[in-house]
């Protein structure tokens, strides 16, 4: 199985004189932006997705399922890679739409916990009846392999709030695997996405519960320079947000199974990146994404 995990940055669908459009990779502080941009970031988008080819793909930063359908019917087949048969995107708590969405070959099953509460995982909160993922957290069962596929509180715009949540989100998660599995370090069972911790954090982690010795951190198989998956163009600072935490037996029965980087998608601002980049892209935009996109081979599944 190869696995993808990749923040699209913004992926919506809009419809206007009934004509469909995507809107491009871009935040809410890029809004005057050129609007010619917006296609091209897709097509880049699109044409990462298909070079790495992916049996399984987590996308964070999907507006919905229409948008995702027409991504998967429309742009995917028009870069070279055939629609992917089950594509699925649950609505999640983000006020702005930004969920968590799958597409796969195969058949998976998808458990949502966007209503999860404290309470309900018997974890501390100042709100244990209100749900505690600002997005979800995605359990997708795909044949042995169970993913765990989330998207964590941003440290921004205020780091020191922001972190209590973050930490939160860690332990639900710890606590759904838990769950799940009567030892969770027999199983096997990944956490891919973007958590968005800061490369440096000041302090400890907040996603401390979910690392090792509870999981194995996939990215640690890589040279530390070789980790970074983000460029912030306002600090111009190169950071980790994107992660695959492997449980023990998954990382012991796959002991050289390395993530790749894609990086190829992302703007030439980001000049830690040597390596070559998607025909189309620019200096900031266009790109396929801010973040770069996480690749994972496990064979024999």
């Amino acid at each position: 199985m190869r696995i993808l995990s990749f923040n699209i940055q913004n992926l919506r669908l809009r419809r206007a004189h009934g004509k469909a459009r995507l809107d491009g990779a871009r935040d809410r502080d890029e809004a005057d932006e050129a609007p010619a941009l917006d296609p091209a970031d897709r097509r880049l988008a699109a044409a990462l997705l298909a070079g790495a080819d992916a049996g399984l793909m987590l996308l964070q930063e999907v507006f919905d399922e229409d948008t995702l359908s027409w991504f998967n019917d429309q742009l995917l087949p028009a870069a070279g890679l055939a629609p992917y048969p089950h594509a699925h995107c649950l609505p999640g708590n983000d006020g702005r739409g930004l969920d968590l969405a799958v597409l796969s070959r195969g058949p998976v099953r998808l458990t949502s916990h966007a209503h999860v509460t404290p309470a309900e995982l018997g974890l501390v909160s100042d709100a244990p009846d209100l749900p505690l993922f600002r997005r979800d957290c995605l359990m997708v069962e795909a044949g042995p392999l169970t993913v765990f596929t989330c998207h964590f509180k941003a440290p921004y715009p205020d780091p020191a709030q922001a972190w209590p949540v973050r930490r939160l989100e860690a332990e639900a998660t710890r606590a759904l695997i838990a769950r799940r599995f009567p030892d969770p370090s027999q199983a096997l069972w990944l956490v891919a996405g973007d958590l968005n911790e800061p490369f440096e954090p000041s302090g400890p982690s907040a996603i401390e519960p979910l690392l090792p010795p509870f999981s194995a951190d996939l990215m640690e198989r890589l040279p530390e320079p070789d980790r970074w998956t983000y460029f912030d163009v306002h600090s111009e600072s190169y950071s980790q947000p994107d992660a695959l935490l492997a449980s023990p037996a998954l990382a012991a029965r796959w002991p050289d199974a390395c993530p790749r980087v894609l990086r190829a998608g992302l703007g030439y601002e980001a000049t830690r990146h040597r390596g070559e980049h998607l025909p189309g892209v620019g200096r900031h935009r266009p790109h396929a994404s801010d973040h770069a996109a996480l690749l994972l081979d496990l064979p024999g599944i």
